[in-house]
């Protein structure tokens, strides 16, 4: 596995390599200290035929174009997995990431758990949206991602965060975000939130096809 890290703090780097290494015992690394150079290298990579398998970038880091860095990123290396790892938990940050073509966005406060999880999630198919940015829900799950719930499909427990299949079951029925929401006991950006990553996960565009694509799961 090749990856591709891009922050502009050395010590986080190196601590963030040290943890992918358990994750990944061949992997090996880059490393860039600003987004001009993170995207060259993600560039002379894909000239190369060099292809990575995942691309870690911070946010606002020197360079930094905006969320539309998340899509330059993509299209020099469109077979890598691109996640954010960024200090900031605003929910804002959040959708804007995932609406950019994140395949999944980790604060960096999360536990060394939580990380090797959700990027367990993410080399699954499924897209991370962490509770902690949520700050919603009350029980977390293993990969922080909502309220824990008995198991649903086997495919559907493989893509997506329990909260993100309670969701899904809501939609289902045919009610609204609000619905969700209330529900559920979420904001309203919340539910958007996760609807996006549940999107993204099943590669669907619309609420039709996203509750088309799997069998009804068995939430309680």
């Amino acid at each position: 596995m090749k990856i591709l890290i891009g922050d502009d703090h050395v010590l986080f780097r190196e601590g963030l390599r040290r943890l992918l290494e358990q994750l990944r015992e061949n992997a090996t690394f880059a490393e860039a200290s600003n987004f001009d150079e993170l995207l060259d290298m993600a560039a002379s990579g894909a000239a190369s035929g060099e292809g990575y398998d995942l691309v870690l970038t911070d946010l606002r880091m020197p360079g930094w174009p905006g969320f539309s860095g998340i899509g330059m990123l993509r299209d020099r290396q469109p077979n890598a997995k691109v996640v954010v790892i960024s200090a900031s938990e605003a929910q804002t940050d959040v959708r804007e990431a995932l609406e950019n073509g994140a395949a999944g966005y980790i604060p960096k406060s999360s536990s060394v758990k939580i990380m090797l999880s959700a990027l367990d999630l993410i080399f699954s198919g499924g897209v991370y949206v962490p509770a902690t940015v949520l700050r919603e829900g009350t029980e977390t799950d293993q990969r922080g991602g909502g309220a824990v719930m008995p198991p649903s499909d086997p495919q559907l427990e493989q893509l997506l965060t329990q909260r993100q299949r309670e969701v899904l079951d809501r939609l289902r029925e045919g009610k609204s975000n609000k619905q969700i929401a209330h529900e559920l006991g979420l904001s309203e950006g919340t539910v958007k939130i996760h609807m996006t990553a549940i999107f993204k996960s099943l590669g669907v565009r619309n609420r039709t096809q996203a509750a088309m694509a799997f069998p009804q799961s068995h939430s309680a």
